[in-house]
């Protein structure tokens, strides 16, 4: 289970919809007790070649923003992107680019009359669905 406070998630929606068309993305930090608790996100640069339809963060800059997290405290508990015209569930180039075994990626979909905020844990081969729980 994935537990979010509301700014966590009014947070996530808001920066996907200013991000639109291109797909956005960060880490995402908290505590990884059971259950996960997501306390913080920090905003990270798409520097893919298609943002549109895919999200890269570069590696120095995702190696600060871990940095930080350590030196406030948090654990590292996943990464978040949106899908600013679906799917509600993570793509295939989502499983191909995924590298952070036991971590949650977050997705936020545009898709719908109303977002969708889901969380996967990825296994090393496959991204199972967490429950997400909005405190």
């Amino acid at each position: 289970m994935l537990v979010l406070s509301r700014e966590v998630y009014d947070t996530l929606v808001s920066r996907a919809r200013r991000g639109r068309p291109a797909e956005i993305c960060g880490l995402l930090a908290g505590a990884r007790d059971s259950p996960t608790r997501i306390e913080d996100t920090f905003q990270a640069e798409n520097v893919a070649e298609t943002p549109e339809t895919n999200y890269e963060i570069h590696p120095e800059e995702q190696l600060a923003i871990m940095e930080e997290i350590e030196d406030r405290g948090q654990d590292v508990v996943g990464f978040y992107h949106s899908h600013p015209a679906g799917p509600d569930r993570p793509s295939e180039t989502d499983a191909a680019d995924a590298t952070w075994d036991g971590y949650s990626y977050v997705i936020v979909s545009l898709n719908g009359a109303y977002p969708f905020v889901g969380s996967w844990r990825w296994t090393g081969e496959a991204f199972e669905p967490e429950t997400v729980h909005l405190e």
